[in-house]
């Protein structure tokens, strides 16, 4: 059990999250509208979008058809029958006076989710359900000194809502989380993920209770947008509810905000109930009823997921848990090691690509796809290590280049003259002028000093310029010495 310590004893952390993401189509979820990011306001709306009267929606069978398969992805159950409810309120981006969503009926049951807790330690969370719903505009208010002005291209934009049971325990469980949900639906290719678009946004539910006791009463933090904001909003409203609750306050229900500027939490409304919504079946829309042979077309277009993954990873190329788990944990990563190892020996791959490669790149602060180094020009390189044409050393000035350049490995290797040397007779004839210029340290070595090794490996490595064969200098070297 993970417990918070307040002034006043220890507490238990209840949190519960409430997940909306933009399902990946290209139109929305009741209309031909398109749904491309960035484009000018208000040029992405159809009539129905706007709300204007007489218009009727239709629903989208593609994002159907995304929700099952992130259903399937996440261990979820399938409802074959669901409805979609309209949940009344005002606001000015939402023209309809009205969302649509599913309230009751959702597409979507129940399901799990394993997170790593720590190196040996797991956790399953479950999913209580997934539904899907509309998006609404946005609301500007930096775009004028005195009006607030509206944007609807993101007006219908389709929605899945992945809410799960108050199985979370911190904030580090539900950071873990909302990383694995991401990973998994852009694998499954049914949301990008991308947190700093909106195309993934968190609400997170929190509540604190003496161990034993019944659950307090939750908060709602809304519009959390990337993990670390989660993690940060989580954290300062655990220590605000038990610094309330200990100088004899209560926790009042009600939906706040987080200010990642400040890192504290401010209310923003009291918590609404599903009746002050006034829910009821969309008139416009009949139920939605998948057949068997859907659901299992859809089943079959599942690709391999990050679990399976990481289990494959260990048992095919004989990877550590942890470096199968850095691997298999982003599609993108996953897809760059598979192309390196499919050419190169497994060790040497996983090396490069998350020692080597991955380190520069977080270095320059750069994603695989920004990189000028590809899957295959990598693979190049390690080809030339494998078959004795540069040395590890050498590899790492070369790679270098490639980073900054682009260019391919062998063309760098001939054009500045970095082939290895491998031939046991140019070597031999390095090793006897570093001997023959070094008499008292082979006389020091010969009497007892074996440390001395070290330094003829690299004074024969320097006079090489580091292109002579590790193995070889050091097979000779013994052989001369001995």
């Amino acid at each position: 059990m993970t417990l918070v310590r307040g002034n006043k004893g220890e507490w238990e952390v209840v949190i519960g999250l409430e997940i909306h993401a933009q399902v990946t189509s290209q139109s929305k979820l009741f209309s031909g509208a398109a749904t491309e990011f960035g484009a000018a306001p208000n040029t992405q709306v159809s009539l129905i979008d706007a709300a204007m009267p007489g218009m009727l929606p239709v629903l989208n069978e593609y994002c159907v058809e995304q929700a099952v398969k992130t259903g399937l992805g996440l261990n979820c159950e399938i409802n074959k029958i669901s409805r979609f409810d309209r949940k009344n309120y005002f606001y000015p981006d939402l023209p309809q006076g009205y969302q649509i969503s599913q309230m009751y009926h959702p597409i979507v049951g129940a399901g799990h989710i394993e997170i790593e807790i720590d190196q040996d330690n797991t956790k399953n969370v479950r999913i209580h359900h997934i539904h899907l719903e509309q998006d609404a505009g946005k609301s500007m208010h930096d775009q004028s000194p005195e009006y607030s002005l509206i944007d609807l291209n993101r007006s219908g934009v389709a929605l899945m809502e992945i809410v799960t049971e108050p199985d979370m325990r911190s904030s580090k469980e539900a950071g873990e989380f909302v990383k694995k949900l991401r990973n998994i639906l852009r694998y499954l290719g049914t949301c990008d993920g991308d947190m700093e678009k909106g195309s993934l946004r968190c609400d997170a539910n929190i509540s604190i209770h003496k161990p034993g006791t019944e659950f307090g009463t939750r908060c709602e933090i809304k519009n959390l947008n990337s993990i670390r904001n989660i993690v940060r909003a989580i954290d300062f409203e655990v220590e605000r509810q038990i610094a309330l609750v200990e100088s004899g306050g209560v926790v009042d229900q009600e939906t706040r905000l987080f200010n990642a500027n400040t890192g504290e939490t401010r209310t923003l409304r009291s918590k609404e109930d599903a009746q002050d919504y006034r829910y009821f079946p969309d008139p416009d829309l009949l139920q939605v009823v998948l057949e068997d042979d859907f659901i299992e077309k859809v089943r079959a277009q599942l690709p391999e997921l990050p679990d399976h993954k990481k289990k494959r990873y260990i048992e095919k190329f004989g990877l550590t848990t942890y470096d199968a788990g850095v691997l298999s944990s982003d599609k993108e990563a996953a897809e760059f090691f598979e192309e390196v190892v499919s050419n190169c020996d497994p060790k040497l791959s996983v090396t490069w690509v998350t020692g080597e490669f991955f380190g520069r790149l977080n270095k320059n602060n750069q994603t695989i796809s920004e990189s000028k180094i590809t899957a295959s020009l990598l693979s190049g390189l390690i080809q030339l290590i494998m078959d004795n044409t540069i040395s590890g050393k050498i590899a790492k000035d070369v790679f270098d280049i490639m980073f900054e350049t682009g260019d391919d490995a062998a063309k760098i290797v001939e054009e500045k003259g970095l082939k290895q040397i491998t031939d046991d007779s140019a070597i031999e004839k390095i090793i006897e002028e570093v001997l023959t210029d070094n008499p008292d340290k082979v006389s020091e070595y010969k009497s007892g000093k074996d440390k001395l090794f070290g330094f003829f490996v690299g004074q024969v490595m320097k006079k090489s310029q580091g292109k002579a064969n590790p193995q070889v200098v050091n097979d000779l070297l013994q052989s001369k010495l001995s």
